[in-house]
């Protein structure tokens, strides 16, 4: 009798489908039909994301580039390369600053020196240096928006503006920062976030499975459902949009923590490299949040360790877009520390025809 009714209990759990597609707990979401029934590697079309990465790189940045987490960025002074040019930065009092590493006197790296009383210390010759300019120094335009720390490039060939284009975000959640290095362009990032396709086979270990729910020009909408501890898996609906040409923002629009932002900022850093820098914003309405908030401290690292495990595979899937269009470049390393833990190919799309051909 007994055998029997565990037995029936296991077919309603349908065992096998919790393995594939995990047992759901949260907010349940309406239904939405499928809106394409063939598999991932014909809806992840390159015709698509190549059309919609183009759409992306007409915005405008203001001429504004990440930096890294704002509380990462304090008294000691640290070095940073944007856009090809060194910088050193730090922060006088609570003011963020931002300069060409190069002291004017003899060309000694300022990022090698200390902060004194509001002010940077040349390593070499005790020259000093605030948020003022002062002749052959000349402070950078900054911003720090409680989060993140942005420096402005004035020839970064962009129309300018006073602040960053920032998307929407909760005003109070769980948080972390990550920044990661990568041999590819700023695109090659948003590519990656434009083919949501790869999700569930690229990174088994994080997502069940995934929909698609609305696909725009240059934005998509899809149903996920996220492994948080096996089987037990979470499923939301997310958007992802491009406010401008070096971030894309992945939204939670419906399901659990409603408003929640993951945001990826791209920024070229010198010859062939990206930094990326991601801001995960955790929110709930749930009464048990609040108490989760006050564990942040705790908590971060583990946001934190998700999104750069993310990131270790999806940077090399950057990386190979890169390396198909440049074949001249020594093929990164990276790759092969990213094993396929699927039987379909660790990408679905045809990279070439998605970032171009390779140069001959």
């Amino acid at each position: 009798m007994l055998r029997d009714r565990f037995a029936s209990a296991l077919r309603k759990l349908d065992v096998r489908r919790s393995i594939t597609e995990g047992i759901r707990f949260g907010r349940s979401l309406p239904p939405e039909p499928i809106r394409d029934l063939r598999p991932d590697h014909e809806q992840a079309e390159p015709a698509w994301i190549r059309r919609a990465l183009v759409a992306t790189q007409t915005r405008s940045g203001g001429g504004w580039f990440v930096l890294d987490a704002s509380r990462r960025v304090g008294q000691q002074p640290r070095s940073f390369w944007i856009c090809g040019m060194p910088l050193v930065v730090f922060r006088s009092g609570s003011q963020l600053v931002a300069a060409r590493d190069r002291c004017p006197h003899m060309g000694a790296a300022l990022s090698g020196g200390f902060v004194r009383d509001g002010r940077l210390i040349c390593p070499w010759h005790g020259l000093s240096f605030g948020a003022e300019p002062c002749a052959g120094y000349r402070p950078l335009l900054t911003h720090d928006d409680g989060r993140l720390a942005w420096v402005r490039i004035d020839d970064a060939g962009e129309a300018l503006t006073d602040e960053p284009v920032l998307a929407d975000r909760p005003q109070r959640g769980i948080e972390g920062v990550i920044r990661v290095e990568a041999r590819c362009e700023p695109a090659d990032v948003i590519a990656n976030r434009l083919d949501p396709w790869h999700g569930s086979h690229y990174h088994p270990h994080s997502f069940a499975w995934l929909r698609i729910l609305e696909r725009g020009a240059d934005e998509i909408t899809v149903r996920v459902a996220y492994r948080v501890l096996w089987p037990w898996v979470m499923e939301v609906d997310a958007r992802f949009h491009c406010p401008d040409a070096r971030t894309i923002v992945m939204t939670i629009v419906r399901g659990e923590g409603v408003g929640s932002v993951v945001e990826t900022h791209a920024t070229p850093v010198r010859g062939d490299q990206t930094a990326i820098t991601e801001l995960t914003v955790a929110s709930s309405e749930r009464i048990g949040f609040a108490i989760a908030r006050g564990l942040q401290p705790l908590l971060r690292p583990l946001v934190e360790y998700s999104a750069r495990k993310l990131w270790v595979e999806d940077a090399a899937y950057a990386e190979r877009l890169y390396a198909l269009r440049h074949p001249e470049v020594r093929q990164p390393t990276r790759l092969a520390t990213v094993p396929v833990r699927s039987s379909q190919a660790s990408s679905n799309i045809d990279t070439q025809a998605v970032s171009g051909e390779p140069k001959a």
